[in-house]
Parts: C-alpha cells; sequence; structure tokens
C-alpha cells in the first residue's frame, strides 16, 4: 500500500464522522431509553466469543457472515460477532439465569465477512430487544408494539410500513411432505422473489397434493384480507388456522398502537425458517429496497446453553436509520472562550459546561464558528455574547 491510499478502508466498511456520530449516538441513546420505559434493561454483550456459542442455532447462514480467527490464549476458534441476538440469548439462559420473564435491550457494532444486502455496509450498528421467557401471543404482540413505537421514537420521515407472517404455516402444511432438501431451498428462493414462474416450474417435482398447497400459499401475500383468503384456502388445516388467530391478533394490537403504519401480510416470508419458530416480521421505510428491522420468535436457542426458554425478538440497523431519523440540533450555540490563565475566566468556563453548554477554547484566534457566542470582559467580568455577524 502506498502513502496515496493508506486511507483506504476495506470494502464495506465505513466510518462515521461527527454530524453523523453525533446523529446515531442521540439516536441510539434515544431509542434505549424507549426501551427502558417498557422494562427492558441494557446489556452489553462482548465483541467476540467462542464460535461453538456465538453460531449456535442460528445456522450456515450466519456462520459464512461471521470473521473468525484463532485465539492464541486457547488455541480455539473465535468469532467476532455478525448478530448479537445469539449473545442475549447466552446470557439470558446462563449469565442471568432469570425465572419468569426476562427483557433485555442492547446496541453495538457488528463486523459480517459480506454484505448482508446489496445497499447495506459489512459493520451494522445493531439496536434490539429480546423478550425471554413467555411463549404467549402477548409477548409476540408486546414485541411487535414495542418495535414500532420504537420508529416512533426516531420520528422517521418516511412512511413505515409492517411486513408480517408466520413460518409455522409453512411447516404445517409441508413438514410431513418429506420435500428433498434441494428442492425445499428452490422453494424457498421462489417464494421470496415472488416468482411465480419459477414455482410453476417446481411444482411439476411435487406430488399433486404439495403441489396444491404449494399453489394456494404462493399468492398469499398483501394486504390485511390475505389472512382471510388462508383461512378459506387452508380450513381443513388446524395447525394453520390457529398460526392465523396468533398473527392477527399481533396485527390487531399493532395497529391500535400504531394506527398510521402500513400492513403487508405475507405467509410466503421464510426468513429463518430453520431458526425462527412462530411469527416472523420486518419494518420497511417508503423508498427503502430492505428491511430496517427484523424479528421473530426463536424458541429452541436457549436449549443449547442450558435454558430451553420461549424467546421473540427485534433488531434494527442503526447505520441504515440515521438518514431517516428526525435528531434535534443543540438549543444552545457553541461558547469561545480565549486563551487565557485569568481564574474569572477559567471559572466562567467551567459554570457553563456544568449548565451543558459547549464552549470551545480558541486556539487558533480569529477563526469563527457560525451561530458562535464567544466569552469577553465587560466591566470586570466574562459574559457570553453574540459573534458579529452571527
Amino acid at each position: 500500500m502506498t502513502t496515496e491510499n493508506r486511507w483506504l478502508l476495506p470494502e464495506g466498511i465505513d466510518e462515521l464522522l461527527p454530524e453523523q456520530a453525533h446523529q446515531l449516538e442521540t439516536l441510539r441513546r434515544r431509542l434505549l431509553d424507549q426501551c427502558a420505559t417498557w422494562g427492558y434493561r441494557y446489556v452489553i454483550p462482548p465483541l467476540v466469543e467462542f464460535t461453538d456459542s456465538l453460531l449456535i442455532g442460528l445456522g450456515a447462514d450466519l456462520d459464512l457472515a461471521t470473521c473468525k480467527f484463532t485465539d492464541r490464549m486457547s488455541g480455539r476458534m473465535l468469532g467476532v460477532r455478525a448478530d448479537i441476538t445469539p449473545q442475549v440469548a447466552r446470557m439470558d439462559a446462563h449469565s442471568l439465569a432469570e425465572e419468569g420473564v426476562t427483557r433485555l435491550c442492547y446496541a453495538g457494532s457488528t463486523l459480517q465477512s459480506a454484505p448482508q444486502n446489496v445497499a447495506g455496509g459489512r459493520a451494522p450498528i445493531q439496536l434490539g430487544a429480546e423478550l425471554y421467557g413467555a411463549a404467549s401471543i402477548e409477548a409476540d404482540s408486546e414485541i411487535v408494539s414495542l418495535m414500532l413505537s420504537v420508529f416512533e421514537s426516531a420520528r422517521v420521515q418516511r412512511a413505515v410500513t409492517l411486513d408480517i407472517g408466520h413460518i409455522g404455516i409453512y411447516d404445517a402444511l409441508f413438514s410431513d411432505a418429506a420435500i428433498d432438501p434441494e428442492l425445499e431451498s428452490e422453494i424457498f428462493d421462489a417464494l421470496q422473489r415472488k416468482s411465480m414462474p419459477d414455482i410453476e416450474r417446481l411444482l411439476e417435482r411435487l406430488p399433486a397434493d404439495v403441489a396444491e398447497k404449494l399453489t394456494k400459499l404462493a399468492s398469499l401475500h398483501g394486504s390485511p384480507d390475505v389472512i382471510g383468503k388462508a383461512r378459506t384456502a387452508f380450513a381443513n388445516e388446524a395447525t394453520v388456522l390457529a398460526a392465523l388467530d396468533d398473527l392477527e391478533a399481533v396485527l390487531h394490537c399493532a395497529q391500535s398502537a400504531s394506527p398510521n403504519i402500513g400492513v403487508y401480510v405475507d405467509l410466503t416470508e421464510l426468513r429463518g425458517f430453520r431458526y425462527h419458530t412462530g411469527l416472523v416480521f420486518a419494518v420497511y421505510l417508503e423508498g427503502r429496497g430492505s428491511a430496517i428491522a427484523k424479528g421473530g420468535r426463536y424458541d429452541n436457542i436457549g436449549a443449547v446453553f442450558g435454558r430451553d426458554r420461549p424467546a421473540t425478538g427485534f433488531a434494527i440497523d442503526l447505520k441504515a436509520l440515521i438518514d431517516d431519523a428526525m435528531v434535534d440540533e443543540a438549543s444552545a450555540a457553541a461558547v469561545i472562550a480565549p486563551v487565557s490563565d485569568d481564574p474569572a475566566l477559567l471559572k466562567a468556563i467551567t459554570a457553563l459546561r456544568q449548565a451543558g453548554r459547549t464552549v470551545i477554547v480558541d486556539l487558533a484566534p480569529g477563526v469563527s464558528r457560525p451561530h458562535a457566542e464567544r466569552l469577553v470582559l465587560r466591566n470586570g467580568e466574562w459574559v457570553a455574547e453574540m459573534e458579529s455577524g452571527a
């Protein structure tokens, strides 16, 4: 690397300069405070863990996304977290090991070996909340409503759409069909792309009864009336009807709490099929091609840490959100102070800082700042005055 390009960062890795860093930190604090008002306690998981803990339960996708290296102290493989969710699950199951319901929230940097979507980088800052110990539909409703309230707290400037589905519907329809894993992977891909030509091509490789169910399922995405259509299509499938009841209950709660959100019901959503065990949901912002937040129920993850606990939660990419969130500007202008060892000046500077004002010592006299005030000596007293021409 030559001296001319030493400033280059790895592909997909970015930095936040003062304005963006201020926006992100203000947003992070506001959203964590919102989680706290719902009873979610803040935790800080480590940046790296042993991979046999970090990757547990989340399958090959997370394994491929995780940057790994050998720990020189133990000889074991370490991973830099690509997702904080399994870490928080470990903390609930092992480090805390509380009885009853546990609510936790977090925020931190992650690192991915490659971007997870076209627009994303490799180092998202993830903020989320997880609820453990409750398998009820009320717990799912709470976590979805909290997620939406977080977006309201962020005061996003685009229309918000809740995308919601239920993994249990596909599982109930096809778990006994013994579909070849390679064929099932193709089905998953075609359903995610909503590609009817590909789905029709795949139907030829399925038994007639399985093909009929898949044909019905493939069209069940769109407005909330999809739920009614699904009830009609699968009227004899008790497990599917129960899942639809749960989905409808959560959706009713979410719309009651956030009446202005858009809703997209997608019963073909199979993201995290091997990981999620019930409701799955995401938040999209108008004009943005990828989800800003994702979540769902994942009841099986705690077992590998010694406590099989029901779990549901969500995670938001803060970096993807800051451009659309409204962050208040500083309420008071900065104050510029001259360089001096005058005790009265030092006392005035200290008083202003204790009052929450920003005071900048002018190490390069004559440099002005927009809208700044300046400490000047008037009648033996240091006072802040607006700079002339500001």
